[in-house]
């Protein structure tokens, strides 16, 4: 992608990803109590038909079902308790909110998640189970985020974002922080992207670790406008059609910090479609034996896409997280037609 004058270079912006990398590290030691430490496994079954190492890093069974807890923990860890004891907003299509609304209720914290009005069944209900107030509102990731920001505002609360806080990439970083302990001759990473924060926090640490890790960032062609912004070369506004990936669908806040961190980290984007997705997700369930979500399928699947350029290397796929509703995952399971609403 030609760089404009004003843009500035990877090479220009390594004092960026280096202090995301140090803000990971002090995380991982500030969230270790809270967070757990999930396994990094070799699959044979993949390994054996790709003709590489491939690793899943099991995200799914973090506490919460997803990697989102990390920086949820880290962001209210990081507020002074007189900020603590106002309550705290988060808006989330689930996981977002379920980490929220579980790291509240670890440290005390009261919390009201907003959620978009088609998220599913199985996350409002994580939610909820957590202790969190859940309120639907929009349609699209972004607009349900300026919601809840401005209601955070009205009413002197703090506004946890699922990625446009340096604090919460901080803590999404902390998954790279373990890449690198548990396999630190990776070769190539595989990481579903929405708004940014998991692959901006874990690809900094990367890419600290080790300039020549490949960072490949997935995203379901219904709602490509982390690559499409990347591409263009600054955010664009697009529609996103319905798609399995529900947690990394939707628009992206203007002004991101994740945005030149992606440009940074990112070395390329994979676009994959939604039976590539459904069949990258039985996949998985069937030889790896847990259950996953939409958006963990986006990054195998991709795997998948990729796998010539990824013969004979150590390989990552973040498994970002299984929290899926059980009508979505017998669609999937059953192998016929898949609808992504």
């Amino acid at each position: 992608m030609p760089v404009t004058p004003s843009t500035p270079t990877r090479s220009e912006r390594i004092p960026d990803i280096k202090r995301t990398a140090e803000q990971a590290q002090q995380a991982a030691q500030r969230i270790r109590e809270l967070v757990l430490v999930t396994p990094l496994l070799r699959s044979t079954e993949f390994s054996t038909t790709l003709g590489a190492s491939v690793h899943f890093k099991l995200e799914n069974r973090q506490t919460t079902g997803s990697f989102k807890l990390r920086g949820a923990t880290n962001r209210l860890l990081t507020l002074s308790e007189g900020q603590r004891s106002k309550g705290c907003v988060a808006a989330s299509s689930g996981n977002h909110g379920a980490a929220v609304a579980c790291a509240a209720q670890k440290l005390g914290v009261s919390s009201v998640i907003f959620v978009p009005e088609q998220t599913s069944t199985a996350k409002v209900k994580a939610i909820k189970n957590y202790g969190g107030e859940v309120r639907f509102f929009g349609t699209d990731g972004l607009d349900t985020e300026q919601h809840a920001r401005e209601f955070a505002e009205r009413n002197g609360l703090s506004y946890l974002s699922p990625y446009n806080d340096s604090e919460v990439v901080a803590g999404q970083g902390t998954c790279g922080v373990e890449i690198v302990e548990q396999l630190p001759g990776v070769d190539v990473v595989f990481v579903a992207v929405g708004g940014g924060g998991l692959i901006a926090g874990a690809g900094s640490v990367l890419k600290v670790h080790n300039p020549d890790i490949r960072v490949v960032g997935c995203q379901p062609a219904a709602s490509p406008v982390m690559a499409r912004s990347i591409d263009a070369g600054h955010i664009v506004e697009m529609p996103s059609q319905a798609t399995l990936s529900d947690g990394t669908a939707g628009g992206i806040e203007m002004g991101t910090i994740t945005f030149p961190l992606n440009q940074s980290v990112v070395d390329e984007f994979v676009l994959v479609d939604e039976d590539q997705i459904a069949s990258a997700m039985r996949r998985f369930m069937d030889s790896e034996g847990d259950i996953i979500e939409g958006a963990a399928g986006v990054a195998i699947a991709a795997m998948m896409q990729l796998q010539d350029s990824i013969r004979g290397q150590n390989v990552v796929v973040i498994i970002c997280g299984g929290n899926i509703s059980d009508t979505k995952l017998e669609q999937v399971r059953s192998g016929g037609s898949v609808r992504a609403s």
